[in-house]
């Protein structure tokens, strides 16, 4: 919750939330102003630093153009409750609104074909924009609690299009109120900002930050440290943006955007709170801003022409020394280990030994399969990852990789001396519907090896894994349903059921019609999914929100941009009539 204003049109102050429910403003360009009110309070005669009273828990704070005509910037505070417009140099309320479902999330600028300036909040599943005199000129619903916004034009035709970050591991792009794709992460997305044209970074709970460009990601690096601030800039003056990133340990580090090489870093005593960028020193050139929480305020030149693309300034040499010499010991290293190996094979050819200290066959490899594990005493039902060798070798460890699945990033499988084999059974439990990478790293060998070779591959989890198939029948019929028509044929929709669903064999396309059944994992909710002749397809499941996911999923594959359903939930339906009757008797009352 840090910004930049210029609330006169030309001095730009550094702005900043506070924790006891205060924003201050620093402005050294004019210390002689003095403001009077109940709101705006100076900190002394000669100080530069002015504290607005909001007496809530501040949740968002931007500064920008909301109305054009007044030359000078605005200063907007969101709160759990309320969105405060305020004219700082008139030292006045632009508007104050009540916002019920709250501000987590603000962001100011032009949205689509809306010819004026908006203040754009996220909320509680909701988004609203409101204009210069505080009307509500934009407002939709998205799919969770929205944690991030930023503006970006994301499909290319001149007109700034929403990113919408939310709980739910969404990154949403509405184009206006209509959504116009969806990226799916795995944590919940705490920041975004703009990076250049259909470029944007983003930065997740988890500790991970990358760059999208459109819904397809360039890279991404996963830290055990939170990320609290992202930020576009060009630092190195190569004239394109870096992203900046501020960490909950004090880091502050810049990335290529293409391929998230760290170019700059440096450090705080304590965690980033804020990044922006101003010409704060008014001298004709943007400087880089950081914010630490204990109010420790750093600036950043670009680099000039001599530094251009290298800014690991004086560290840069000695960092590629010690880079050099750690590789020349791994080389070593690797040699002595070769050297051993050639001992071991000249000793067995000559009939010492047993041949089998690290050498393994020149045709061992590594096999996998997945497949859904139902019936099973110790655990509950689960996706079965398989990995074996195709000889008598033995598998000494596993290391799998995986966004969102396993607590951590990564699952290590080490099995004890007695229970080594050439299989290993990984189970795993997604708990959303995504399609998920496995990255798979297996030391391979024999007993007595003291060196192993290193297998690596990937295989890709579909993302409606947590289904298993079962025969239809009448118990497996549920009552909610939505239904559809789509003018591909049956193969199709039956090319999408192989592709994202793991069945033992893939699904034969049948004689018309088409009927499916499936059971969740997770919690033996059924699943079924017909198609007649005329291409009519009927899902059936108690699970509105899996539903949804299914169409998504299958419009996304048959490529169907506009689709009309009939949807009844009788269960959700019921749940919100009593909320509606509740609610009435409540206004009543």
């Amino acid at each position: 919750m840090v910004t930049v204003g210029k609330y006169d049109g030309t001095h730009p102050c550094l702005t900043a939330a506070t924790q006891a429910g205060k924003v201050f403003i620093h402005n050294p360009h004019t210390r002689t102003q003095r403001f009077v009110s109940n709101n705006l309070l100076q900190g002394g005669l000669d100080s530069d630093t002015s504290l607005l009273n909001i007496n809530q828990s501040v949740s968002c704070l931007t500064a920008g153009v909301l109305n054009p005509g007044l030359g000078h910037d605005m200063l907007l505070v969101g709160t759990q409750t309320n969105l405060l417009a305020y004219d700082v140099y008139n030292n006045s309320d632009v508007f104050y609104k009540e916002v019920a479902d709250g501000a987590n999330a603000i962001v100011l600028g032009q949205l689509g074909e809306i010819p004026t300036p908006l203040a754009i909040i996220g909320g509680n599943c909701t988004l609203q924009g409101f204009d210069q005199d505080g009307n509500d000129l934009f407002w939709t619903v998205t799919g969770d609690n929205v944690r991030s916004l930023a503006l970006c034009d994301f499909d290319g035709d001149g007109k700034k299009e929403l990113l919408a970050g939310s709980e739910d591991f969404d990154i949403r792009v509405f184009k206006e109120d209509e959504i116009m794709a969806e990226i799916s992460e795995t944590e919940t997305i705490t920041a975004l900002c703009h990076m250049h044209g259909s470029r944007f970074g983003y930065a997740l709970a988890n500790g991970t930050v990358g760059v999208y460009d459109r819904a397809t990601r360039y890279w991404r690096i996963k830290s055990k440290n939170h990320a609290m601030s992202i930020h576009a800039f060009d630092l190195n003056s190569d004239g394109v943006c870096e992203l900046i990133t501020g960490w909950s340990n004090g880091k502050i580090d810049a990335r290529s955007d293409r391929t998230g090489e760290v170019i700059f870093k440096d450090n705080f005593t304590s965690s980033v709170a804020g990044i922006v960028e101003e010409d704060y020193r008014m001298d004709g050139q943007s400087q880089l801003i950081c914010c630490s929480v204990e109010g420790e305020v750093r600036g950043y030149l670009p680099a000039d022409r001599e530094m251009r693309g290298n800014l690991m300034d004086t560290n840069a040499e000695q960092d590629l020394i010690r880079e050099l010499s750690q590789r020349k010991q791994n080389l070593l290293l690797e040699l002595r280990n070769y050297e051993e190996n050639s001992k071991v094979a000249l000793n067995a050819l000559g009939g010492e030994g047993d041949g089998q200290i690290g050498i393994i066959p020149a045709n061992t490899q590594l096999q996998t399969s997945l497949s859904v594990n139902v019936d099973t005493a110790n655990q509950s039902p689960h996706v079965e990852l398989s990995i074996s060798t195709s000889n008598d070798t033995i598998i000494r460890a596993v290391l799998i990789f995986a966004e969102g699945i396993f607590d951590g990033e990564s699952h290590v499988v080490h099995p004890s001396a007695h229970n080594l084999s050439g299989q290993i059974f990984v189970p795993i439990t997604p708990p959303k519907d995504i399609p998920v990478d496995l990255h798979i790293k297996a030391y391979v060998g024999y007993r007595n090896s003291m060196q192993f070779h290193v297998f690596e591959l990937t295989r890709q989890l579909p993302r409606f894994s947590m289904y298993a198939r079962q025969t239809p029948g009448p118990a497996s019929e549920p009552q909610s349903y939505v239904t559809f028509t789509v003018s591909d044929r049956v193969q199709r929709v039956v090319m999408w059921m192989n592709q994202n669903f793991l069945v033992p064999e893939d699904i034969e396309c049948p004689s018309m019609p088409l009927d499916i059944c499936f059971t969740s994992l997770r919690d033996g909710g059924q699943l079924r999914i017909k198609m007649n002749a005329s291409g009519e397809v009927t899902i059936r499941t108690e699970d509105i929100d899996l539903a949804g996911e299914l169409i998504q999923s299958m419009a996304s594959f048959l490529a169907i941009e506009d689709l009309q359903a009939e949807a009844d939930f009788p269960a959700y339906f019921e749940e919100l009539r009593q909320i509606f009757v509740q609610g009435g008797a409540m206004f009543i009352h």
